[in-house]
Formats: structure tokens, C-alpha cells, sequence
């Protein structure tokens, strides 16, 4: 077991590196990785699988406890970023697949990855946790019909098909992570220490998948595709940090609500994409997956090594202990 443990932790400290590869290769020689295409959902499946075995009840403490704050983290997700990816594609004048594509990620909920970027941050973690928590629950409903309402006049999009399998993409698997973790805890605590290494090369296929099957046209879209996720994901950045400072959020909370905002589930995006956009439209959401963790550790990084002011120092083991727990 130890073993696996170490090789988790190469497999994930080095996450960047192996999306980079792998692209590359897939971009050069395609036809291995298309038939991953159709395995996408499955894939991402077993990601929310591994996200819902990390959480439990007590990840939604604070909706009873500190509600405003937790409203704020999701109000702000679901407004921002949809208007910022439709913004960008309509500035940029993107073709409708790709604009469709950056109008999706934006309406996906917040990732994972937004909870290990706060508490390096030493930001407010249990808000973190909660906050993405809630955004998972709430995407069926929310990110089917804010994409609908900003697309539907970019792309035919089927509602229903749509809303039904975010339900089974993420619903169903993190459900039955949170019922494993209740039901065998002491089983879940040693899967999850190998578990982060399964969700990187769930997310590394998935990846490779995309940039194989648009192989063909990457090359003459790449250029204003890296900047239209490069302006959408700092953008998100920025406004989320600057949005929970404008409501009165301490320093400490407002971080965390800046990664709630700025880092996407864009594994959602893919398989929601591919299974029914076109495969362009999944290529907003496959750079993201690259350059949300290159800005979003590089601040977590920043602030990390500067301090919090003394209106927040008091709280800051509260998250700490909380992510550490969950």
C-alpha cells in the first residue's frame, strides 16, 4: 500500500507535466486515444466517484452555520462565469462550437482542485469545501439551464438529455462516494490516499481524448483558443476575489470564493461536450484543465506566503483541520 501511496503522490505532483505529454502525443498520433472518446462519461464518473468519497455530512456544516457566506460562494459561481465565458466568445468572435464550448465551462460548477489551491492560499477551507459541495448538488438544475439561456442560440442543445446526464455523470457517483464514506469510513480513509492518482489519470485520458479527436482542426484555432482561457480564467480569478471583498468577505473567505470562481470543473465540460456538442466544443474546457492549475497554484503559492490580517488569523485552523478531516 505504501507503494501505491508513493506513486499517487508522483502521479499527482506531477500533473501538469503528464497532461502536457500526453497531449502532445495525442495531438501527433490521434487514432490511439479517439476510442476514449466514448468513455469520457464513464471516466469522469469515476472522478466524481473519488470527490464524493472525500466528502461527507459534516461538508455541509456551514450552510446552517454561516449560510450568507456559503450563498455567496455559489451566487457568485453561477453569475460570474457563464457571463465572463459568453463575453469572451462574443469579443473574441469565436466560432459557435467554441463559444458554445466557453459559455459551458463557465456554467460548470467549481472543481475539486479549488479546495487544495485555498488551503495552500490559507484561505477559508471549510467555506472551500462547502461551496464546491453545493455547486456539484446544484449543476443538474443550474449549469443545464444558465447554458441553455446564454447557447441555445449558438448551438442546438437537447435540456432534458442534457440535464439527465449531469444527473448520472455527478449526482449518482458522488452520492454513492458520500454513502461509501458513511457506511466503510475506515476502507475510504486508504482508498483516498490513492484515489487523487486515479481522478489525474482519469482526467489525463480524458484530455488526450479531446485534443485526438480535434487533432485535425486544433492547429488553426489554437492561438485564440489559449487566449480566450487565459482571459476567462483570470478574469474569474480577479472578479471572484474582488466580488467577496465588495460583500464585506475577509481577506481569508474571499480566497477561497477567488478559486471557487476561477477554477472549473472542466472534466464536466469535456464529457457534457463531446456527448452533445460538437468535439470542438470540448476544447475550452481540455486547455483549461492545463491552465487553471498553472495560475491557480502560482497565486495559491503568493498567498500563501504572505500574511492573513488579524480579523482572520484567529479562524484560520477552523479550515485548516477542516480540509485535513475531510
Amino acid at each position: 500500500m505504501k507503494y501505491l501511496e508513493k506513486l499517487a503522490q508522483f502521479i499527482c505532483r506531477n500533473m501538469t507535466l503528464w497532461v502536457v505529454v500526453f497531449s502532445v502525443v495525442a495531438f501527433f498520433y490521434p487514432e490511439p486515444f479517439k476510442p476514449i472518446g466514448k468513455n469520457i462519461s464513464y471516466l469522469l464518473g469515476v472522478i466524481m466517484l473519488g470527490m464524493g468519497l472525500t466528502m461527507s455530512l459534516e461538508d455541509f456544516r456551514l450552510v446552517l452555520t454561516r449560510p450568507k457566506d456559503v450563498f455567496y460562494g455559489v451566487f457568485f459561481r453561477y453569475l460570474i462565469m457563464p457571463l465572463v465565458g459568453f463575453g469572451v466568445a462574443h469579443m473574441l468572435g469565436l466560432p459557435p462550437a467554441l463559444a458554445a464550448g466557453m459559455v459551458l465551462l463557465g456554467a460548470a460548477p467549481s472543481g475539486t482542485g479549488s479546495n487544495v489551491m485555498t488551503y495552500i492560499a490559507k484561505g477559508d477551507t471549510a467555506l472551500s469545501i462547502t461551496v464546491s459541495s453545493i455547486n456539484t448538488i446544484l449543476a443538474p438544475v443550474l449549469t443545464t439551464y444558465i447554458f441553455a439561456f446564454l447557447a441555445g442560440a449558438m448551438i442546438p442543445i437537447d435540456v432534458n438529455a442534457l440535464l439527465m446526464d449531469i444527473v448520472k455523470i455527478v449526482l449518482v457517483p458522488v452520492a454513492a462516494g458520500v454513502a461509501l464514506h458513511m457506511l466503510v469510513p475506515t476502507l475510504v480513509e486508504k482508498l483516498t490516499k490513492v484515489v487523487p492518482a486515479v481522478s489525474v489519470s482519469c482526467i489525463i485520458a480524458i484530455i488526450a481524448a479531446v485534443v485526438a479527436l480535434n487533432a485535425a482542426k486544433l492547429a488553426t484555432v489554437a492561438l485564440v483558443l489559449c487566449v480566450a482561457v487565459a482571459i476567462h480564467n483570470i478574469a474569474g480569478l480577479l472578479l471572484g476575489y474582488y466580488s467577496g471583498r465588495v460583500v464585506g468577505m475577509s481577506k481569508k473567505k474571499s480566497r477561497a470564493i477567488t478559486f471557487e470562481i476561477g477554477m472549473e470543473n472542466s472534466g464536466l465540460a469535456v464529457a457534457l461536450a463531446l456527448a452533445h456538442l460538437d468535439p470542438m466544443a470540448a476544447l475550452p474546457a481540455a486547455v483549461m484543465t492545463v491552465w487553471e492549475y498553472i495560475t491557480g497554484s502560482v497565486l495559491a503559492s503568493y498567498w500563501g506566503n504572505r500574511p492573513l490580517d488579524e480579523e482572520t488569523a484567529s479562524a484560520s485552523e477552523e479550515g485548516v483541520n477542516s480540509f485535513q478531516e475531510g
